[in-house]
């Protein structure tokens, strides 16, 4: 889905200067955004999907707590920071993965490759549309918790400020690595056989759904070379007391960790976006 080319965008010489690389891409994040919206079916599987299942797990578990004790703390509570790192998940990978494959199989991005709008102005776009919606899920995760489920929130700003690393750090990793993966559907019809089950498999391995400490030696292993697995532990650090750490592989939180391992993976995305983006496939 693409905004109508007037005669003057067609008329328009072609400049990729930086004013207008700039002009062009915060317009286009604004008709992302709108376009996010107007799409029934990726509002709710990445941007309400975690909001539903935060809400399913704190009503089934209401009468259950976690952590340690004298250290326990409600379902919703316990579920929030997960729900939180499953949003950037989805929000970022499988929204761009599944919305890029699209437009690259019903010939938008073809002809966007014929108008003055350059691939920076278009991840500008792109990234700008996650951020935003990305910033307003994970307020809205906060708000149900906090309002409806009485979950205290913290009040030490190191708290807030790891909760921003994490999250500016995470969200624009996963978004380009949901324009990386993109490319791997043949066809828009098969992005979400190819991109879903990818997704859900990460959720369910990395502590999202499962107590991650509950899952063999091996699939922890195995889910700590994937970032899903570190931002679910760094908003655990944001959000959990600081007893819950003991949980933890290795009994710490591991920030240094969460750092390095997501911004090697934010490396690994830009190149295969580098290697891979094209405004029409060569196969194709």
């Amino acid at each position: 889905m693409t905004a109508p080319l007037t005669a003057a965008h067609r008329a328009a010489p072609v400049s990729f200067g930086l004013g207008r690389t700039l002009r062009l891409g915060f317009s286009r994040i604004a008709f992302e955004v709108r376009s996010y919206f107007r799409q029934g079916d990726s509002v709710f599987f990445t941007f309400l999907f975690p909001v539903l299942f935060l809400l399913i797990f704190s009503v089934a578990f209401s009468s259950s707590t976690f952590g340690p004790p004298g250290a326990q703390i409600s379902s919703a509570a316990y579920y929030l920071p997960g729900m939180v790192a499953a949003g950037l998940l989805l929000s970022g990978t499988q929204n761009l993965a599944l919305d890029i494959a699209m437009e690259r199989s019903d010939g938008t991005l073809k002809r966007l490759g014929g108008t003055p709008l350059s691939p920076v102005s278009y991840f500008m776009g792109k990234l700008g549309q996650v951020l935003i919606t990305g910033i307003l899920q994970a307020g809205l995760l906060i708000a149900i918790a906090a309002i409806f489920f009485g979950v205290s929130l913290p009040t030490e700003p190191e708290r807030w400020l790891t909760f921003a690393w994490v999250f500016l750090l995470g969200v624009t990793t996963c978004a380009i690595l949901g324009v990386g993966l993109s490319a791997l559907p043949r066809s828009g019809r098969s992005a979400t056989a190819v991109v879903i089950p990818i997704v859900l498999v990460l959720q369910f391995i990395s502590g999202v759904y499962i107590q991650f400490s509950a899952l063999p030696d091996w699939l922890q292993n195995f889910a700590g070379i994937f970032p899903l697995k570190w931002l679910a532990q760094g908003m655990r650090s944001v959000f959990l007391p600081e007893s819950f750490a003991v949980a933890e592989p290795g009994g710490t939180w591991q920030h240094g960790l969460t750092l390095i391992v997501t911004l090697l993976w934010l490396v690994v995305g830009l190149v295969l976006v580098r290697l891979t983006f094209r405004w029409i496939r060569k196969d194709g």
